[in-house]
C-alpha cells in the first residue's frame, strides 16, 4: 500500500529530552502563577550554585543528587539545541534519580528498587514573588558557556 510521505512535525528525538508521560511533574508553589506553562532544564549539580550566582534573575530551582532543574516557560527547547550535558524535561516531567540510568542496567524480573525520597528532586530556590520561571535564553547561553558549548539554534521556518 502506498503512502505518501509527510513531514514529522514534532521536535527530533533526542536522548536529552525526556518524555512526557515519565517521571514526576515538578510542583510550582501556589503563590506563583505559571500561565504559560512550565518545562524544566536539568544541569550537572556541580553547575547550580554557579548558575545560581551569575544568573540576574532566577525562577524555582530544584535539585537532586545530581541536578539541578530550572523552571523555564513551556516549549523553551523550540529551535534551540540544549548542551549535551543538561536535560530538558517537556512538562517538568523529572524522573526519579532512584530509577534513572538503573531501569536498564538491572536484569532482575522485579527491577530496580526504589532510593529513599531524599533522590527526588526538592525545591531548594523560591522567588520570593512574580514568576516561577528562569529566563531561558541567559540560562541557556550561560550553560553553553560553563558547558564550553557552542550555542546552536535554528529560527523557525528556516531551511
Amino acid at each position: 500500500m502506498y503512502r505518501p510521505l509527510s513531514p514529522d512535525l514534532r521536535p527530533p528525538a533526542s536522548s536529552r529530552t525526556l518524555p512526557t508521560h515519565r517521571g514526576r511533574r515538578l510542583t510550582i508553589p501556589p503563590h506563583l502563577p505559571a500561565h504559560l506553562g512550565y518545562d524544566a532544564v536539568g544541569t550537572l549539580r556541580e553547575l547550580g550554585q554557579r548558575i545560581l550566582g551569575l544568573l540576574p534573575r532566577v525562577g524555582c530551582v530544584y535539585a537532586d543528587d545530581q541536578r539541578w532543574w530550572w523552571i523555564v516557560p513551556a516549549g523553551s527547547q523550540i529551535d534551540i539545541t540544549w548542551p549535551p550535558s543538561t536535560r530538558y524535561a517537556v512538562d517538568a516531567r523529572v524522573a526519579d534519580v532512584s530509577l534513572a540510568d538503573v531501569s536498564l542496567a538491572d536484569p532482575s524480573w522485579a527491577g530496580p528498587r526504589p532510593k529513599p525520597a531524599a533522590d527526588r528532586p526538592r525545591l531548594i530556590h523560591t522567588p520570593s514573588a512574580g514568576s516561577p520561571y528562569t529566563p531561558p535564553l541567559p540560562l541557556y547561553f550561560l550553560t553553553c558557556r560553563l558547558t564550553g558549548t557552542p550555542p546552536r539554534w535554528s529560527p523557525s521556518g528556516a531551511n
